[in-house]
């Protein structure tokens, strides 16, 4: 008896912790669509749309290795940093997406329209033949001191001047807030 009880409660916090994360992850995508969305136009029939969303989650890698040794705040909690470092994660955006525009921010979502494959926007960009489109690829979330949060955002086109960025976010009373922009490039 003892043992179901343990074995229910470890499911239960496995269950909460995983839908807490999913719901941590709709709140920083939300945060960074209203942001970079923020001077697009509205999609109508017939509108070009200048910037999309890559629907796949970014893996970490090793830049973020370079991020940490450059923020005392990072420095200090590397080690869970690091730990969520992995070279292919198979998470796309499509629940937090869903999760953000079910029956609310249909403003934004008139802007942000629907999350491409790369396959995709390049199609959308052979098909223009204009240098214009942007795809806007997040990284997986990286969580640590229940309230800090680093994700990476780079913009990618078919021409040069391709940016990026890792963005430091702090939760304070529940809502997330960029804190700090680091490790800035652009070509």
């Amino acid at each position: 008896m003892k043992t179901k009880f343990i074995v229910s409660l470890v499911l239960f916090w496995i269950f909460n912790f995983g839908y807490s994360q999913a719901n941590q992850d709709a709140a920083i995508l939300k945060v960074l669509l209203t942001k970079y969305f923020k001077n697009e136009k509205v999609i109508v029939k017939n509108r070009l749309q200048y910037l999309s969303l890559y629907c796949n989650k970014a893996p970490n890698n090793e830049e973020t290795f370079e991020v940490i040794s450059k923020s005392e705040l990072l420095k200090k909690n590397a080690a869970i940093i690091k730990q969520q470092v992995a070279n292919k994660v198979e998470e796309n955006w499509n629940t937090e997406i869903i999760e953000i525009f079910n029956n609310q921010n249909q403003y934004l979502k008139s802007k942000v329209n629907n999350c491409l494959s790369l396959e995709d926007y390049q199609k959308v960009s052979k098909r223009y033949n204009d240098n214009n489109q942007r795809l806007m690829i997040v990284s997986k979330p990286m969580y640590f001191e229940t309230k800090y949060c680093l994700v990476k955002v780079a913009f990618y086109r078919n021409i040069e001047h391709n940016n990026s960025s890792f963005l430091l976010l702090e939760n304070v009373n529940g809502v997330w807030i960029i804190k700090e922009y680091l490790n800035e490039w652009s070509t």
